[in-house]
């Protein structure tokens, strides 16, 4: 009982740490720019004012559908290449297999950082550079390692006797993976859908290196911009903020009970 009551204990103030933020960010965006002051930020607003939402979406409306055109076609392009990776690498064992799996999964510790430059100079090469579809290019690549190990985890507790009795009946590589494999393998996209489309519209480095036209910018970017240069309306960047959290948020919302099925499925069969 009394090892309980510590457990509660200590969830209830990480649960508080967690939210204090979120009340300071809904407070102050329901604010004046008047009332907005460190003195009274605590403070719940006089009244509700949702006019820093109507100006941070009119600011943001056209960056945010920058961000759906990036993140949607990059996570789905990013899982259908993952699962296929996944099939491959675990259930078509060939020489090498398992070392191309691990230099697969090397691009996961990579640092951002450490590419920078010569991404630049590969998509202008190719002429993408400034664009949406060289971020989702670099979102598609980068995500591959992660999505490929959730789809090999997920496959490699696919039964083999399923895979050889299809092989026995005349189904090609190709037939086995769009008739069984990719049916079987909800859970595991579900997973991947959640994580890409999460990493991708939360994501700012490559999206502020790779977009310098404010027209094609996603919303990340744009909501760093909101603070302006001479003096920060904090009303309009919080309520920004919980603007931008909307989609992800409805992803988490819809997809989170299966989400957690997809990793535990992952996790037990990999």
């Amino acid at each position: 009982m009394r090892r309980k009551i510590i457990t509660y204990f200590f969830l209830i103030i990480f649960l508080v740490l967690f939210l204090v933020p979120v009340y300071v960010l809904s407070t102050t965006s329901l604010k004046s720019f008047e009332d907005v002051n460190i003195a009274t930020m605590w403070n719940l607003p006089k009244g509700l004012n949702f006019q820093s939402f109507i100006d941070a979406f009119s600011r943001l409306k056209k960056n945010i559908l920058n961000s759906l055109y990036l993140t949607i076609p990059a996570t789905i392009i990013s899982a259908l290449l993952g699962s296929w990776n996944g099939y491959i690498l675990s259930k078509w064992k060939f020489p090498g297999s398992n070392l191309i799996f691990t230099l697969i999964l090397f691009g996961m510790f990579i640092p951002y950082q450490s590419i920078l430059i010569p991404l630049v100079l590969v998509m202008r090469s190719i002429g993408l550079y400034g664009s949406i579809g060289g971020l989702i290019v670099t979102h598609v690549i980068y995500g591959l390692p992660i999505v490929t190990l959730i789809f090999r985890n997920y496959y490699a507790g696919v039964q083999n006797e399923i895979v050889e009795a299809s092989k026995v009946d005349g189904s090609s590589l190709f037939g086995i993976y769009f008739h069984i494999m990719l049916r079987i393998a909800i859970p595991a996209f579900v997973v991947a859908i959640v994580w890409q489309f999460t990493s991708i519209w939360d994501e700012f480095l490559f999206a502020i290196v790779l977009t310098q036209n404010p027209n094609v910018q996603p919303a990340t970017v744009a909501l760093a911009n909101l603070a302006g240069s001479q003096y920060v309306q904090w009303n309009v960047q919080m309520a920004g903020a919980l603007i931008v959290t909307i989609p992800p948020l409805l992803v988490y919302l819809f997809l989170g009970k299966y989400f957690i099925q997809g990793l535990l499925a992952g996790s037990v069969k990999g």
